[in-house]
């Protein structure tokens, strides 16, 4: 997993990366790059442990075969990448 508060569309290969917003706005804002919004446990509507337990049932639906968001894009593909302007502003 990697988590990321500004946004991030990293990917990497061979291993899958999940990414983890936290919070809302953010993840809204990047809603085809990101994987799982982990707002609602700043805001009160879920707690730390229900959003353990989405986090784990997503990595083992990635472990399963479904694709992240970062593999669905076909992102992380090359060994390096330079960010472009603007990804993270």
């Amino acid at each position: 997993c990697f988590t990321t508060g500004r946004g991030s569309c990293f990917g990497s290969y061979p291993s899958p990366t999940i990414k983890l917003a936290s919070n809302s706005p953010m993840a809204r804002r990047m809603a085809g790059d990101m994987d799982i919004d982990c707002g609602p446990v700043i805001d009160g509507t879920r707690t730390l442990d229900e959003m353990g337990d989405e986090i784990f049932g997503h990595i083992l639906s990635i472990a399963s075969g479904e694709q992240s968001r970062s593999e669905a894009q076909g992102i992380g593909a090359e060994e390096f990448a330079p960010w472009p302007i603007g990804v993270t502003g």
